[in-house]
Parts: C-alpha cells; structure tokens; sequence
C-alpha cells in the first residue's frame, strides 16, 4: 500500500488501486513493461454490451440492406449471413486465442524474472499490430507490426465517419419520410455526422466512467429493440412465399452469375458482423482480462448472430416488392418497409428511432476503440507525433488527445461527403479492407508458427487441437473476402459506381510504407521488444 488518496493519485497521473484490475491484470502489465494508466472498470456484461452495440448486427443489416437486395436477393442475404457469420466465428475464435495468450510462468517467477526465451501476449489496447510484433517471422517483424498498426488505426478512424454517417442520413431519410418536399442535402448529412460525433467525443471525455454502465443498458435496448421491430413485421406485413425467400437470387449488378453477385454483395453481411475485435482494444480497461475478453467477445459473436439472423429473415419475408423498396425517396428500403406495413407515420418514426439510439450508442463505443488503438500505437512511437497522441491526461485515465483527434479526423472526412457522396463511400469502404487485413496478417502469423511446430504461449482460452483447423478456415475464409471487398457492385463501372478505396488503400499503405523506410524503423518500438526488455532486466 502506498498510503495515497484519489486525489494524490490523479495528481501523479495514476490510477486508483481499486481499478487496476486483479493481480493477474497487473502482473501482466508488468510483464509487458506497461504502467496501468486506464482504468479497469469493464467487467463481462459490460464487455459484452460494448462488443454488441457497436457492431449493431441488426441494425445495419437493415441500413445497407439495398447493396444485399441489388447484388444477392434474399437468398444471397440469408445463405450468405449464415456463411459469413461461421467465418468469423472462425476468425474470432482465433483473436480470441491470441488475446488470452500469455505465460503461467509469469505468474509463479517473479514478475521480472527471465522467462527462458517465452513470449508473453497478455491483453492490450494494441491487438493485432502486437500479436503480430510477438508472432511473425523475425525478418519481417518490425515492417508486419507496424503496417498492421498502421491498418487498424485506419480502420477504426474511418469506422467512426461510417456509423455516424449511417445515424445521420437515416435522420434525413425520416425527414423525407414526414415532410415529402424536404431537398435532401448532402451537407445536411456532414452536420448530422459532426453532430453525432460530437455527442460522441463528449461523453469519452466527460462521462467515461460511466461507460460500462451506459454499455450495459444499450444493451437491453439493443435485444428489445429486436422485437419492436419484428413483432410488428410478422403480425402486419404480408409474408413472401419461403421458397422465392430461400431460393431467389438477385443480379442487379449485371454480373454473370448470380454466385459472383451474391459475393458482391456479401458487403451488407460483411460489415454486420466486423469488428468484434474492439473489445480487444478496450483490453487494458477490463478486469481480469485475459480470462474474461475472450469469453465476451464470444459472447457478443453468439448473441449478434442471433439477432441479425432473425431481423434478416423477418426482413426477407416481409419485405414486399423489392424493385419499390429499392426505389424508396428515403434511401432506406426498411423506412419504406416500416411505412408499407404499419400505414402510421408515428410508428414508423417510433422503429426508426430506435436504430437511430443505438447507432449513436454504437459511434460512441466507435470513439472509445479508435482512440485506444490510437493510442496504443502512438505509444509505441508508431506515428508522427506520437508524444502527442499517447498522452493521458492526469485524473482523467483516458487518452484525451486522442479522443480529441478523432473527432478532428471523422470531421474531416466527413465533409468528404459535401463535395462527393462516391468519395465518402470509398472512405467508408476503407474500413472493411483495412480491418480485413489486420485480421489476415495477425492469425496468418499464429498459424505459420503452427505449421513450422514452433511452441505458442500458454493461454487461459485455448482452441486446443483444433488451432490449426480454425486459424486455416478463417484464412481460407478472409483471404477471398478482402479481394472482393475491392469490387464495385456492378459491371457498368463509371466515376459514380468505382469503389475507390482500392486507390486510398494503396496509397495509405505506400504512404504508411514510405514513413517507415524514412522515419518510422528508426523510432517505432515493436510491443515484443519492450516484452523482452523487461524480462531481462
């Protein structure tokens, strides 16, 4: 005990001994040559609750539901859920593993004794850019660590804009809804997003301690809202015959087969079911987590699969004449959907509403995990500025700059959107690529240690002998959807229909490449060696 009080604490820019987690978080932070400056205060429901609404299954199944009826049909939508979703549970499962990783040695040696050469991976805010740093060949280390930072920090930035994006003109699709001559405006969509994101950034920064309470209650509204929504679909809609529902797939795109547009148009399913690793980013703010992390991010998997399969039947039985949904003045075929089956404008405003709260609930968790993976990486002097962006302010346990940046950053981004929706979407877009390949990078590491029979930290949630089954189908299952990702939804490409990101991923990249040859290799510090730093000290 060190006889301080809170305030002494805070002044010291430390951390409350009751929020530095149990014995085995701190001796893990020992282990990984850390000081404890976030506070632990997530426990496994509110983990959990963090993981299921800011990925917001349900919801954005139905917000991007028109890119799954033009390139699929209801067929595509329901085969290609349950597809995706066994691919991630494959993908998951293998950053789960990865994220519980550590030594037990650790914990029977003192915390600075030599660990013999083992590898340690407990639970940190960097995910896959320090898996990568412990797991990869050692050639290619230093470049593989740094360019996966370089990847998820992307990601995640552009994660923010996206989901805002998305609460902000479903606002404006209710507005043409109640008011027919409303001239949709796309810098009406720019201030709804800034306003959004600001609300965000405010409560990170003013309200952070009661976020996993905030979490938890987002949660009940995030299952409950599933059944205000279907309950009505089911009993006033009328129903589409099972067997067009199952077996009618849609070529809007002009591709030649049904089986490449329904790969297409996999990008609805897709973005319902990425990013679960956030929960990954929030490590250093859990309790006990190296043992609970992996179990709520299963959990979340679990309890969103259930969620979004259900909406999606519900939605492919109900929905009703595609090509008028399609054709919706909303730009949301399920606003017209909830119009078509209940006739109120109020109860159509009522549902709608509901994913509008929770897809603000979920850009706020959005907030908390860019900054953290910002942080992170900033912390191992892994961006211009890094002194900067690894800041945390005294008292507050929270990295404040960063926050602050992320809202600067989805500004900008944002007002993308006022000169060109096509940009945007590429913005938008980059999240799915970017994420994709930190996911393909980090378990593709794990497996070659496999495969070459090199031994792998003890870890608390193991996939036991099925490693390397699992770590292979999730390659074998992103490996195609990273290059389709690229595709634009249809044949007739023009300046309006490119998916550019492939231009902004290639030029981020060469970007983040180039920093590093000039600047970075001489300052970034791969997480594994500060690992090995302090176990030999």
């Amino acid at each position: 005990m060190t006889g301080l009080d809170d305030e002494e604490y805070a002044q010291k820019g430390l951390v409350e001994p009751r929020y530095m987690g149990t014995l085995a978080d701190r001796r893990d932070m020992n282990a990984l040559g850390r000081v404890q400056v976030l506070r632990r205060n997530f426990r496994f429901i509110s983990i959990v609750g963090f993981g299921c609404t800011l990925i917001c299954t349900w919801e954005v199944i139905l917000t991007l539901l028109a890119a799954g009826l033009t390139d699929g049909g209801t067929a595509g939508l329901i085969w290609g859920f349950i597809g995706v979703s066994i691919g991630f549970t494959l993908v998951y499962a293998s950053i789960a593993e990865m994220a519980s990783m550590y030594v037990t040695d650790s914990l029977l040696l003192p915390i600075r004794a030599p660990l013999i050469n083992r590898q340690i991976g407990p639970p940190t805010a960097g995910g896959q850019y320090h898996w990568v740093s412990e797991f990869a060949p050692k050639r290619g280390q230093k470049y593989l660590s740094y360019i996966t930072g370089w990847l998820s920090a992307m990601g995640w930035q552009c994660a923010i804009v996206s989901i805002a994006y998305l609460a902000g003109t479903i606002i404006q699709g209710l507005i043409v809804l109640n008011q027919p001559d409303y001239n949709f405006q796309r810098w009406h969509g720019t201030m709804l997003v800034i306003a959004i994101s600001t609300f965000s950034i405010l409560f990170n920064t003013f309200l952070a301690k009661n976020l996993p309470f905030v979490e938890g209650l987002i949660l009940i509204i995030h299952i409950v809202g599933v059944f205000a929504i279907i309950i009505p679909l089911w009993v006033l809609a009328p129903r589409n015959n099972a067997h067009a529902v199952f077996t009618t797939f849609n070529n809007g795109g002009g591709w030649d087969n049904p089986g490449t547009a329904t790969l297409v148009g996999l990008s609805t399913t897709i973005t319902s079911m990425l990013g679960y690793d956030c929960s990954v980013h929030m490590s250093e703010e859990i309790k006990d987590a190296s043992e609970t992390l992996p179990k709520a991010m299963m959990t979340s998997v679990a309890v969103n699969g259930v969620l979004g399969f259900t909406m999606l039947v519900t939605l492919c039985f109900t929905l009703g004449e595609v090509d008028a949904i399609l054709d919706t003045p909303t730009r949301f075929p399920f606003i017209q959907i909830f119009y078509n089956t209940t006739g109120s404008l109020a109860a159509t405003n009522a549902m709608t509403a509901v994913l509008v709260v929770t897809l603000t609930a979920s850009t706020i968790t959005e907030v908390a995990t860019a900054s953290r993976q910002l942080w992170s990486f900033a912390r191992d002097e892994g961006l211009p500025f890094s002194s900067f962006f690894a800041y945390v302010t005294p008292g507050w346990n929270i990295p404040l700059n960063s926050v602050m940046v992320s809202l600067v950053v989805t500004i900008l981004l944002s007002m993308i959107n006022i000169g060109s929706e096509v940009a945007l979407n590429a913005v938008i877009s980059l999240t799915i690529t970017s994420l994709l390949s930190a996911y393909i990078i980090s378990i593709g590491c794990v497996f070659l240690k496999r495969v070459r029979g090199e031994p792998l930290p003890h870890h608390r949630w193991s996939l036991g002998k099925f490693g390397m089954a699992v770590n292979f189908g999730a390659l074998a299952f992103l490996c195609p959807l990273y290059i389709f990702a690229f595709f634009p939804l249809t044949t007739e490409v023009t300046v309006e229909t490119m998916n550019w990101s492939v231009a902004m991923y290639v030029g981020i990249v060469g970007s983040a490449t180039i920093y590093y040859l000039v600047r970075g290799r001489h300052h970034f510090i791969p997480p594994v060696t500060l690992v090995h730093r302090d176990e030999n000290s």
